[in-house]
């Protein structure tokens, strides 16, 4: 198990709603195009019930805050774009040393 500091953990907290609310931002604006695509509402309506099924599920909607999930919540959030490396500016130079280790295994 890894481990995140006091400091780390603070920050993570602070910024997952940030993360989240971009993310989700991304999400209805790809709602809106599926919505305002050709063919019929009830198409439409289906299809975007079960995105959001799906979408719901994801790290970026709904994270269940665990600080001995943490490092791998941030790698997740790295691997599915819902944040990029200068989103880490602020974490400890150790905690991106052991994310940058994970990710490029």
């Amino acid at each position: 198990m890894i481990e995140i500091s006091k400091t780390d953990w603070k920050l993570f907290r602070e910024k997952v709603p940030i993360w989240q609310e971009r993310y989700m931002e991304q999400l209805t604006k790809e709602y809106i195009n599926l919505l305002s695509s050709p063919g019929y509402a009830s198409a439409h309506f289906w299809e975007l019930e079960k995105r959001i099924k799906k979408d719901r599920k994801h790290p970026g909607v709904i994270l269940e805050m665990r600080k001995s999930n943490a490092v791998w919540d941030i790698i997740v959030f790295l691997r599915e774009d819902i944040i990029s490396w200068e989103d880490l500016n602020g974490f400890s130079q150790e905690l991106i040393d052991v994310i940058k280790d994970i990710v490029d295994r």
